[in-house]
Order: C-alpha cells, then structure tokens, then sequence
C-alpha cells in the first residue's frame, strides 16, 4: 500500500523542476502563499480562490500554448515600398520581474515584399507575446522577429507605450509613468521611414 505524502514532502516535489505540477499540488502552494503575506489559508472566503486564480492563467499566460504557425495566414500583393500600420493594439502582459501587470498599446508597421497577411493576425501575434511572462523591451522585439520571419518584409517596426504595476503599486510609486519601447528591422533602421511610421501614428 502506498504511503500517503506529507505536505512537506509534496512541496519538496514542487520546488524540484522535473515535472509539470498539478492543480492539487498548486493549491497547496497558494495555502502557503495565504500564510505567507499574513492572511489564512483556511478562511472560507479564499476556499475557492487557487482555483479561479489557476483558472485565470489559462487566459493570462495562454500565450505558451499557442502555435506561431496557426496563426498567420499569407496573401500575394504588388510589390511596392509602402507602409502598413495597425495601431492602438491594446494587450495585457506580466512582467516576469515581479509577476505584475503591464498593460497599454501596441503599433505594428510593416512594409510588404510581396507578401501581406490579414490585419487580424497581426494582432493575434501581439497577444500570443504579450500574454507569457515578459519584459516590454523582449515583446517588441519577438513580435517584431516573428513578422519579420513569416512575412519577410522590406522593414518592420513595433512600438508599445504601457503602465506596469512594478513602478505605479510598489518600488517608487510613480503613477503617471509609461515607458515606450521600439524594434525595428530592415528598411526602418532608415531615420525618414521611422518618421514616417511615427507621423502616421499621429494623424
């Protein structure tokens, strides 16, 4: 008969990274957590919390489980040296510093060499970035890679403009702040096309 597991050893097995945990073992996990910052674990009202917050994460971090692959969809087009934006793309992110949220707007903008895709996965590729854990400067960057490598484009730039927890709810506290971040690639490493893309923002 097997010999049932005491709560120290199953936290043991957790913190061992051989395994994917389960929804049991993470529940013991959050009861820590609960203990932990003060509160108890065995209040009624965070019976049920583990729970809804595992279950969050499916939307929160769904970005590992979704496939670059499924995602863009190619079309021919002429062949021509002109932009195409899609901006105020707003997404939801956590910084993997401080496991807290950042949020704001994204702008892509690309140049086609033949190739476009719909409008729809240039937003679906920003939010399978945004939603894993993240820093701001790594997203423009992966999104920017990604678009970069399905379509092959003449020029690629991403920009994102986002509020993060760390700076506004802890640390020093700044409510007001937004850092700006920038990828480029190919034909907008030239400052006129940059400018370009930036006076278009702002019409």
């Amino acid at each position: 008969m097997a010999t049932k597991r005491t709560d120290s050893q199953i936290f043991k097995d957790i913190l061992t990274p051989r395994k994917r945990k389960t929804a049991e073992e993470m529940e013991l996990l959050f009861r820590d957590f609960f203990n932990y910052i003060g509160d108890s674990a065995d209040r009624p009202e965070l019976a049920d919390t583990p729970y809804r917050v595992i279950k969050s994460w499916e939307k929160l971090y769904g970005g590992y489980a979704e496939n670059p692959d499924r995602i863009f969809k190619l079309f021919k087009c002429d062949d021509n040296n002109e932009l195409i934006i899609l901006r105020d793309i707003d997404f939801y992110s956590t910084c993997e510093h401080h496991l807290l949220p950042f949020f704001g707007e994204i702008h892509v903008g690309y140049i086609p060499d033949g190739k476009i895709t719909g409008i729809s996965k240039l937003a679906r590729v920003c939010e399978l970035f945004a939603r894993r854990l993240q820093l701001q400067e790594r997203l423009v960057n992966n999104i920017a890679d990604e678009i970069e490598k399905r379509l092959c484009p003449k020029g690629v730039i991403v920009t994102a403009k986002a509020q993060h927890f760390c700076m506004t709810s802890r640390g020093i506290q700044k409510q007001k702040t937004k850092m700006i971040t920038t990828a480029t690639r190919g034909l907008f490493k030239n400052h006129e096309r940059r400018t370009e893309f930036f006076r278009m923002l702002s019409l």
